[in-house]
């Protein structure tokens, strides 16, 4: 009975602190949008880790994982013996809280009473914890508004204590065993109690269940015996799809949503962080609720990004923002030099050399990589993903440079020029750093930097990518010909951006879109259409042999294009209200869009060989009436059958198609 009692309030009172510690919009209920995570289930060697960097969080590469549950956690071994004491390890935001909540509310609903009849959560970094505690008394404190009968329930031997967020607490673990406690109701100096729980002299039937940021595997690996180790991976592909529709409640928006993001393959993998799905999934959230469709999101992988840096500062004091500054500049060169390097493990004496190694800190950006036993690697670091690497690697470059803030070191150059020219050279590796560094020096990411984090970014890095990209394109093209971009990534760093202004300066001097034999994804299709939209000199388009891919299967029947009633439609992921026929197989709805800005100068539109459907010539009709300027059209193809050249037909009979030639 005493046991029903306060299993209510005690949970109630773990989601009461979890709700004070969430941000506004984040939902501190499980069920709704908790979605399993893959684990490792031992921390893998240094090569396991440089795998995991160079894959970009492909987490089903080489570690056999399985799904986070409390019964998975304990499941017995192969004789019949379920481990008494679990470490659960993950870098920030990779979901270890969450994983703790889950099994909390496992327990209350009774799905967990075979395995335990009490569960208590301590909170390292939340609770203030006493110098000197007994058992039962860190037992109370998980429930400090109810009166628990903590003796009667400690004299039961099925019970599980969780420590979230052990390396929080920064006790050494190195105790004499004299002074270690066997008597639950013993008072002893806290670190002397913990100790004396991980080593088993007291409560030695209990289970423990300990998460940590790798950083805390040192120090515990030192007093426990018997432990098993399991990695939490982030979500894999399945998982990150899955996720998407438990966050949103309408199903359309859900798919709306996954497929932006899976057609921006960095801002895909970067969602194997957990905390970076939140992210992502909030702000299109905002942005559906804004403009009832993601086509013209202005919101890029950069953006996303930062906020994503936000929320793991969250938290963080701001006394003193000279420490954080100084902090991320030396990240900043050490992200920089790795990629310069192909480099994405680091060892303990280079976080030392650039003042890196600051507990409150560090573990935010860096993963301490376990090396398995017998490895004599030592320590080494790497970021939680290897796009986070190029993203501070960006910043490298786009932060102005604090002279308060420099060492001694031996600095890397910091010429955005190297970079640029190393990029269109040879070193396409750099496309990742490069695209962040144009999304870090628009204007909205210079204020959100100097808001967030009180650093300044560069306006000569602005100018610098400004000249690059003018130079670029004129050199490619014939001085006798017209100046025309052929080169698909220029409109992507153009997009990463979002300033109109910088479009216009530019594309301002070119008058032709040349690209042939591209596969076109969504996110490739929104970059154009937002470039072609302020290119006023845009005179001829050229897209020969290029797909306009949709990524998922069931895109065919569910484009992402702008409608009154997309937005509405319930129930089954397919359905669509008040789409037009022609508009459901149309992949080049975007392009129509695009060119449908005022003063568009279009006189040539060549789409050979692009796989057209049908339905698209109902959109090319209506371009040749939209367009009196557009003289030539060329849209060899196989595919638009009888019915097709019938629809355009409708088109050049229209008054307003002043169309000369038609191939």
């Amino acid at each position: 009975e005493y046991k029903q009692n306060y299993r209510e309030p005690m949970v109630r009172e773990f989601h009461q602190d979890r709700e004070r510690d969430s941000s506004p919009r984040e939902d501190p209920s499980i069920h709704p949008h908790y979605t399993a995570l893959s684990i490792a289930r031992e921390p893998r060697s240094r090569q396991g880790a440089e795998d995991e960097a160079v894959s970009c969080g492909d987490t089903s590469s080489g570690a056999a994982t399985v799904t986070v549950t409390a019964q998975t956690l304990f499941k017995p071994n192969e004789d019949g013996q379920a481990p008494q004491i679990v470490v659960l390890v993950g870098a920030a935001g990779m979901g270890k809280t969450m994983t703790v909540r889950k099994v909390m509310l496992e327990w209350e609903e009774g799905t967990l009473h075979e395995q335990f009849d009490c569960v208590f959560c301590i909170d390292c970094k939340g609770i203030t914890l006493p110098k000197e505690a007994s058992v039962a008394d860190l037992v109370s404190q998980c429930c400090p508004h109810q009166r628990v009968p903590a003796g009667k329930i400690l004299d039961d031997q099925k019970i599980l204590l969780i420590f979230d967020g052990f390396e929080a607490l920064g006790f050494s673990l190195l105790q004499p065993e004299a002074e270690l406690s066997s008597d639950p109701r013993e008072v002893k100096p806290l670190e002397v109690t913990l100790v004396s729980l991980l080593k088993k002299t007291v409560l030695p039937e209990a289970s423990l269940l300990i998460t940590t940021r790798p950083t805390g595997l040192q120090s515990l690996g030192q007093c426990l015996e018997g432990e098993y180790y399991a990695e939490i991976l982030g979500f894999s592909a399945a998982m990150r799809e899955e996720y998407f529709h438990r966050y949103f409640e309408n199903a359309s928006k859900a798919d709306m949503a996954f497929r932006y993001t899976r057609g921006n393959e960095i801002l895909y993998s970067l969602c194997i962080i957990p905390v970076m799905s939140w992210t992502v999934c909030t702000i299109l959230e905002q942005e559906l609720c804004r403009k009832k469709n993601l086509l013209e999101c202005s919101k890029a992988t950069t953006r996303m990004t930062m906020c994503y840096l936000s929320q793991l500062l969250k938290h963080r004091d701001r006394n003193n923002p000279q420490v954080l500054q100084r902090f991320l500049l030396q990240l900043c060169s050490l992200a920089a030099d790795g990629i310069w390097k192909h480099k994405v493990l680091f060892e303990e004496k280079e976080i030392k050399d650039r003042g890196l190694d600051q507990p409150d800190l560090l573990p935010l950006f860096l993963n301490e990589k376990i090396s398995k036993e017998g490895e004599d690697y030592g320590t080494v670091y790497g970021f939680t993903h290897l796009h986070l690497q190029e993203f501070f690697a960006a910043m490298f470059y786009a932060l102005e440079d604090d002279e308060e803030t420099g060492s001694d070191l031996e600095r890397l150059e910091k010429d955005v020029n190297k970079l640029l020219e190393s990029y269109s050279e040879s070193r396409k590796d750099l496309n990742v750093t490069v695209r962040f560094l144009f999304g870090l020096v628009s204007q909205k990411s210079m204020e959100y930097v100097g808001k967030t984090i009180g650093c300044r970014i560069s306006p000569q890095a602005r100018e610098e990518l400004l000249k690059w990209l003018q130079r670029r394109h004129t050199g490619i093209s014939h001085p006798s010909q017209a100046q025309k971009v052929s080169e698909l990534d220029t409109f992507h760093f153009l997009f990463e951006m979002n300033e109109k202004s910088f479009v216009q300066s530019v594309l301002g001097c070119f008058t032709e879109l040349d690209l042939q034999d591209v596969r076109l994804s969504l996110y490739d299709q929104m970059a154009l259409s937002f470039c072609i939209q302020q290119w006023a000199g845009l005179g001829c388009v050229t897209l020969r042999g290029c797909f306009f891919h949709q990524q998922d299967p069931r895109a065919e029947l569910n484009p992402l294009i702008p409608c009154s009633g997309a937005s509405e439609a319930e129930g089954h992921p397919g359905a669509i209200a008040g789409l037009q026929q022609e508009e459901l197989h149309c992949p080049i709805h975007l392009l129509r869009r695009a060119l449908q800005h005022p003063g568009s100068a279009l006189g040539v539109l060549r789409l050979q060989w692009c796989r057209l459907s049908e339905g698209c010539c109902a959109e090319l009709a209506a371009l040749l009436v939209e367009h009196p300027s557009l003289a030539q059209l060329e849209v060899g193809d196989s595919t638009l059958g009888d019915g097709g050249v019938r629809l355009l037909c409708e088109g050049l009979r229209r008054p307003g198609c002043h169309l000369r030639v038609l191939r």
